[in-house]
């Protein structure tokens, strides 16, 4: 299988802590506008996001710049109903009005011909079709971090990217997304009235909440009628001080394995100076550098 190397960008299966979260929670949530449906998952990486789609659409083809990347899809990931292809998102190489739904996450912010790629997906979605994309809003990822994405050409602001899509497309809804460290409180004895949590577990099937196992349990009890209340509740902070205390952690460690790595590579070029320096030692020298172990202390 083709290898890709990762260079902190684009998202492997294999990567760990919160780019996990992030890319697989974009595809879980695309899952039920996919189910029977024509898909593109534009930008695809390495695959991963377009073999989950296949599981419930009619025909998932996922689209990437990266020959390499396409080339590894192919050989990982392999269904029926699923192809990759090598393209350019700007000059998409499809007829009209060919996908019923198009996904493109993170995709746009790597662009500078961000406008020629919207109406590439306009042209090639079905008139009833329709368009999920994602892309970090650069005044939270940004400039308030004060973080510069190498791999970013254009970061857009909010207000920037809702514009640009009301070019093309009428209708738009937002969503937000943000990894939180939070307390949830869910229903153990019934199913959820409105809206849904799935769960990704190790062999990436989408499993339900019930599969969750609670560590406290809550009970509302009465003689009578109980009040209503509602299914799901989630609480967190504003400040996401767990989250932030928990990136500081990565951040330390991250800077703290480099300065290891800069004593170990100073570690050996003095073994190597001290295995030079023994090796021009005569017999009678060297015999001499080795002391009783009685004289070890003196």
């Amino acid at each position: 299988m083709t290898e890709l190397e990762f260079t902190g960008e684009r998202f492997h299966p294999e990567c760990i802590r919160e780019m996990w979260y992030e890319h697989w929670h974009r595809y879980v949530f695309a899952l039920p506008l996919a189910r029977g449906k024509q898909v593109l998952d534009l930008a695809c990486g390495e695959g991963y996001g377009s073999h989950l789609l296949s599981t419930v659409a009619e025909q998932v083809t996922g689209v990437d710049f990266d020959a390499q990347a396409i080339a590894h899809a192919q050989q990982r990931y392999q269904r029926d109903n699923l192809q990759y292809l090598q393209g350019d998102a700007s000059q998409l190489p499809f007829d009209d009005d060919t996908f019923e739904r198009v996904v493109s996450f993170e995709t746009i912010e790597h662009l500078q011909a961000q406008e020629a790629m919207l109406k590439e997906i306009r042209r090639v979605l079905k008139p009833d079709g329709c368009l999920l994309i994602s892309s970090p809003d650069k005044k939270h990822y940004s400039d308030e971090t004060g973080y510069q994405n190498p791999y970013h050409v254009k970061e857009l602001y909010r207000e920037q990217f809702e514009q640009m899509l009301h070019k093309h497309f009428p209708q738009v809804r937002l969503w937000g997304q943000r990894l939180q460290f939070g307390s949830m409180i869910w229903p153990l004895d019934r199913a959820i009235d409105r809206g849904d949590l799935q769960i990704l577990d190790a062999e990436k099937t989408v499993r339900p909440l019930a599969c969750l196992k609670p560590m406290y349990e809550l009970a509302l009890c009465g003689q009578e009628e109980l009040p209503a209340m509602d299914d799901m509740h989630w609480f967190t902070d504003e400040e996401a001080s767990v989250y932030q205390h928990y990136d500081d952690e990565v951040r330390r460690n991250i800077a703290a394995g480099k300065v290891l790595k800069e004593y170990e590579a100073q570690l050996a070029s003095l073994r190597k100076q001290v295995e030079a320096l023994q090796a021009r030692l005569t017999p009678e020298q060297a015999r001499a550098q080795v002391r009783p172990w009685w004289k070890f202390w003196a």
